[in-house]
């Protein structure tokens, strides 16, 4: 815990205790001190090492490797309707085809067609004897020295040399197939490859054919027994169908149709005997009722008997007539009647003839349909017979229709797999022939080989010089009189701010000042309003800031001692730099650093603000992209053409915006930046937002540079905890804690869910 009552690390460099001291045999200085001593006998050590390299990278056989890139489809061409092999769907299926693929390639029947059609046994590289003279004269006039065992052996040297400069290589999740040949000569490399290629292919056609022409042999061989057991079925059913007179179509038997044809017919008679007897009823019953006997259908539709109705209708209407005119007794009058009479009884006959034409009809369909009964019931008989018979019948149709089955399976797959002998179904292509290679793969070039001996060589005589000086004698006993001058050395150089003048050390501060920020001392506005006249103001970002028109209050009263105390500790004639360090809330620190500037700028003081947090940079989200840099006043402060420059802003303060990049870039740009406002001496006091804690060392860079630092503790934390994190952390750079300020602002994270209601 930070004790307010004694000075921080005020211990004089005498009383502080030294550094403790390593071994010299261990230690990192005398050993480079050593190396640095031995360097031109290690680094001629080197170069030897790299001269020995590069020869022997001369005198190595060199490699030239070409690859050849096939496809390798297991999915194959679909020419016919049934493949000689079942189709694989399954993916781990379709890998393992297309890895047994791969593996045919460097089967030794593609191998010793690639050596035959290269004449590889005669090449000394795959174990060839290099020929003579002699033996190549021989050879023009077709006369060979060697037997055939010595071919044969000569070969076999050829396959074994080959399938050790192969490589096949299979991408995962591909159907692509990477064949790698290396040889001494590039063209000889991009020839086999492609040959390879070649042979494959023709191997695959080639065992394709095999396949075919075998099945096509143990078909044939099968037909004529399936041939002669279909003839004697069918034999069978033909002399039973003869002995049991079984005569019909293809489809079904003569009696089958026959007995169809009558059951239809006796429905057919069935129907015309219940239409006659409905008709005669019909006709029978208009008779004995007291209707008018005309009326029946068939009356109706007769021409005749409606030429007599229509001469019945004139004459009543005439009778009508005339009895109206004349008496009952007159003579015209009674010739009229009896003409009315007649045609009465003419339709009465006509009538009596359609009901005996109906009796007749019904006396013939009756005779019909009995007549067609009785041969109904003659064919019944006879179809039950046949189907007694039928049951061998149809044994021996299904033995024969499973011979003509099986003979016609085999007949037509018997030719198509002959057709197929033809064909290659298999969709594997050369989708990128070998090229001859431009680069070797061994050795590697001889620059790389010089770099690798130089340092070899290197390493190995600076670990000859280790080892000789420590077993040395005179290097054996310890040096006191080095060792404490070493420890007496003071632990780190004087905080340099600019590179041309080096600064005396900076004195401990006695006693750092508490100040508090409360509620009171600050205002909250609106973050909408952010500009006033195109320049940004600061007290209406959103955050809170100090009330304007209190200039005596305790918080300004505070900050007027922290930077009378932080001016009396940095350089004279140099602008102070105070840094504003904090472990809560990154927003918390940032508010307080801003609030630490406005304090000064109320002064009159001229101040610059720099954000070295570059993890979460809140001030310079807050007003990045707004207002105008100061490219007129302060083109000195241009940290880099892509760097951000300083906003000036309506409240007197100056504020540089992050830079992007890595710790050591930030770190870098924000020690250019103020050592060149100290040395323009256009500012009079710069402050430091940040950096943020966990802090790297180019963050340390930074709080070195600073002559005091501000503590901003959160009162929602511990603040004692927080404390000792920040005292814990800063170590020997403790002794210039300047201030503490103790934020009793409400978070700013709070109020901003309070004035979305207002919003």
């Amino acid at each position: 815990m930070l004790v307010y009552d004694q000075p921080i690390n005020q211990a004089t460099p005498d009383d502080r205790p030294a550094p403790p001291r390593m071994s010299a045999g261990f230690s990192v200085l005398q050993l480079t001190g050593l190396l640095w001593q031995r360097k031109i006998a290690i680094a001629m050590a080197g170069l030897i090492c790299a001269c020995i390299a590069v020869m022997i990278g001369k005198s190595l056989s060199p490699k030239y490797s070409a690859t050849a890139q096939l496809y390798v489809d297991p999915r194959e061409l679909q020419l016919v309707d049934r493949e000689l092999t079942p189709r694989s769907q399954d993916i781990s299926g379709l890998a393992m085809v297309v890895e047994s693929q791969a593996r045919l390639i460097t089967s030794n029947n593609v191998l010793l067609q690639v050596i035959k059609d290269t004449n590889l046994d005669k090449d000394p590289e795959f174990g060839g004897e290099s020929r003579g003279i002699f033996a190549s004269l021989l050879g023009l006039f077709g006369i060979e020295s060697r037997s055939a065992a010595d071919v044969n052996l000569g070969q076999m040297a050829a396959l074994d040399a080959l399938s050790r400069h192969i490589n096949v290589k299979k991408p995962d999740r591909t159907f692509i197939v990477d064949i790698d040949v290396w040889s001494r000569d590039p063209a000889k490399a991009a020839m086999l490859a492609n040959a390879l290629s070649r042979a494959y292919l023709a191997e695959s056609k080639k065992s394709q054919a095999t396949a075919a022409r075998r099945a096509t042999t143990d078909l044939s061989g099968r037909l004529k027994e399936l041939q002669e057991r279909l003839r004697n079925a069918e034999n069978a059913l033909a002399v039973y169908k003869a002995q049991n007179n079984f005569v019909g179509t293809q489809d079904t038997l003569i009696s089958d149709q026959q007995l169809s044809a009558s059951n239809q017919r006796l429905a057919a008679a069935r129907a015309l005997t219940l239409d006659a007897q409905a008709k005669y009823d019909q006709i029978e019953a208009s008779r004995r009722a007291s209707t008018d006997a005309g009326a029946i259908p068939e009356a109706l539709q007769s021409p005749t008997i409606a030429n007599l109705r229509a001469q019945y209708a004139e004459a009543r209407k005439r009778y009508a007539e005339m009895t109206s005119e004349l008496g009952p007794l007159h003579p015209a009058l009674r010739q009229i009647e009896k003409q009315v009479e007649d045609l009465r009884h003419t339709v009465n006959e006509e009538v009596e003839r359609f009901a005996q034409s109906a009796k007749n009809d019904l006396t013939r369909a009756r005779d019909y349909e009995a007549s067609l009964n009785k041969a109904l019931e003659a064919q019944k008989r006879q179809s039950v017979q046949l189907s007694q018979a039928s049951v061998r019948l149809r044994e021996l149709e299904r033995d024969v229709e499973a011979s003509r089955d099986v003979y016609q399976s085999f007949l037509k797959r018997s030719r198509e797999t002959e057709e197929q002998e033809s064909l290659n179904t298999s969709s594997a292509r050369v989708i990128g022939e070998a090229t001859v290679p431009q680069r070797r793969i061994f050795p590697p070039a001889m620059s790389l080989l010089a770099m690798i001996g130089f340092a070899l060589g290197a390493l190995g005589a600076a670990a000859w010089t280790v080892a000789a000086d420590r077993l040395s004698p005179d290097t054996s006993e310890p040096q006191p009189a080095a060792a404490e001058k070493n420890s007496s050395a003071p632990p780190s150089k004087p905080l340099q701010v600019n590179q041309s003048r080096v600064q005396p050390t900076i004195a401990a501060i006695e006693k750092p000042l508490i100040a508090r920020l409360q509620e009171s001392d600050v205002m909250r506005t609106l973050s909408g309003i952010l500009t006033t006249g195109g320049i940004p103001d600061l007290t209406r970002l959103g955050w809170p800031t100090l009330r304007p028109g209190f200039p005596l209050t305790t918080f300004l009263n505070s900050m007027r001692e922290l930077r009378a105390t932080v001016a009396k500790c940095s350089p004279a004639a140099a602008t102070p730099v105070m840094a504003v360090i904090g472990t809560g809330a990154d927003e918390d620190r940032s508010i307080a650093a801003l609030n630490v500037a406005l304090a000064a700028a109320r002064d009159g003081a001229k101040v610059l603000m720099i954000d070295a947090d570059h993890v979460t940079h809140a001030v310079s989200n807050k007003i990045n992209g707004l207002g105008k840099s100061e490219t007129s006043r302060l083109g000195w402060l241009s940290i880099g053409a892509t760097l951000s420059r300083a906003i000036r802003t309506a409240n007197g303060i100056s504020i540089l915006p992050v830079v992007k990049g890595s710790d050591a870039t930030v770190s870098a740009a924000i020690r250019k930046a103020i050592a060149q406002a100290r040395s323009a001496g256009g500012y009079d006091l710069v402050i430091l937002d940040g950096p943020a804690m966990p802090w790297s060392a180019a963050d340390r860079k930074l709080l070195d540079i600073a002559d005091g630092l501000v503590a901003v503790l959160p009162v929602s934390l511990d603040i004692n905890d927080c404390m000792e994190d920040i005292i814990a952390a800063l170590g020997g750079a403790e002794r210039k804690l300047a201030g503490v300020i103790l934020c009793e602002l409400q978070s700013v994270t709070v109020g901003r869910q309070r004035d979305k209601q207002y919003a």
